[in-house]
């Protein structure tokens, strides 16, 4: 059984998220928005661990720039818990930053990383799935991915192929795990369309439970850089200093590449848990104030002869009027206004590589 005062949380915040300007900005990025409601979604993200991992065992990645808007966010964390990494090195080093912090505090804990920008709108069912998965990994010494139960075929996703269930776990909640048999990366609409026909893909979404005796293992075999430099994190006096000297010499690489296609044995759970990557403005639009023309807004809105707009006003206080408009997005923040095509949603990190910096 999985020691509940042996789990530990990596949140991984150092994202842009240009596809939210003129909301986001280099220091506050997405994961630092409040899109939905008060909270922004790193306060979601911790807080719903909540039953699971105590603040004290989360650890929170980011970079220079956000580092004290993440703190100010998370009052509950304490402030040696929120690392800003001295250069952009990708998943697989910043997991293994984490992994070091936690060796050094309990060498056989079962370590949960995930992403600070998504949402997760059923968390009761989330923190259900996470037990089972820290059950898991420690009971079969595997790595664990969770999955999510595919909607419609997303080519912007990467896709992980389940095998059979393994039915003798018999894991908490009733929860069922598969065998990985590889993952896969974005598809072509037509590849993904199969993928759901077949009914054995899940999307990737980029959370993964295991180990710290586990991940040692997988890495010491497929990636010894990394191994060595958890090895000294957990061995050092001076943390820190460690950080500033070897982890900007450290490969640039994702965790996928690095160790799960390479991995002995990598399970997966698939949960339906209302899981949304939020990875851009319409995105958001469903979880905002609809009309009968299908427009979503936050804020006032003045609406004539208008649909399918996304309209959101960061202080909510001065009206926008629409008329005779349709498929556009619109946003207002105090210093600047966005008005784009809805269909070309994806583009707006473009038009933010031609601003000011005192727009960024």
């Amino acid at each position: 059984m999985a020691d509940p005062s042996s789990i530990y949380a990596l949140i991984l915040a150092g994202g842009s998220g240009t596809r939210f300007w003129p909301l986001s900005r280099n220091a506050r990025p997405k994961q630092l928005l409040n899109l939905f409601d008060e909270e922004t979604l790193i306060e979601k993200a911790v807080n719903r661990l909540e039953g699971i991992v105590p603040p004290e065992r989360v650890l929170v990645l980011t970079n220079e720039a956000q580092v004290e808007g993440v703190r100010a966010v998370l009052p509950e964390l304490p402030e040696e818990n929120i690392v800003a990494e001295p250069a952009r090195r990708d998943t697989a080093p910043a997991i293994a930053l984490a992994a070091g912090w936690i060796a050094a505090r309990d060498p056989e804990a079962v370590m949960i990383a995930l992403p600070a920008d998504q949402l997760v709108v059923k968390k009761d069912v989330f923190r259900t799935v996470l037990i089972a998965a820290a059950e898991a990994a420690s009971r079969e010494s595997a790595i664990v991915t969770l999955g999510i139960k595919p909607g419609w075929p997303c080519p912007s996703y990467g896709y992980i192929e389940r095998g059979g269930p393994m039915d003798d776990l018999d894991l908490p909640g009733g929860i069922v795990a598969h065998e990985v048999e590889c993952f896969r990366e974005k598809p072509s609409v037509e590849t993904a369309e199969q993928y759901l026909a077949s009914g054995n893909f899940s999307w990737n979404a980029g959370i993964f439970i295991w180990s710290i005796p586990t991940l040692l293992a997988e890495l010491g075999e497929h990636c010894a850089q990394l191994h060595e430099f958890i090895g000294k994190l957990r061995d050092t006096d001076d943390f820190n200093e460690v950080v500033a000297n070897d982890f900007p010499e450290l490969e640039k690489i994702s965790i996928d590449f690095a160790l799960m296609e390479n991995a002995k044995r990598v399970l997966n759970i698939e949960a339906d848990v209302g899981w949304d990557d939020v990875g851009g403005w319409p995105s958001v639009a469903k979880y905002l104030q609809q009309d009968d023309n299908g427009n979503a807004t936050r804020g006032p809105v003045l609406s004539v002869d208008s649909a399918n707009n996304i309209v959101f006003s960061a202080e909510g206080e001065e009206t926008i009027a629409l008329l005779g408009v349709k498929d556009l997005i619109v946003v207002k923040t105090s210093d600047a206004i966005l008005v784009a095509d809805r269909n070309n949603a994806d583009q707006i990190k473009k038009l933010v590589d031609g601003l000011p910096d005192s727009l960024l």
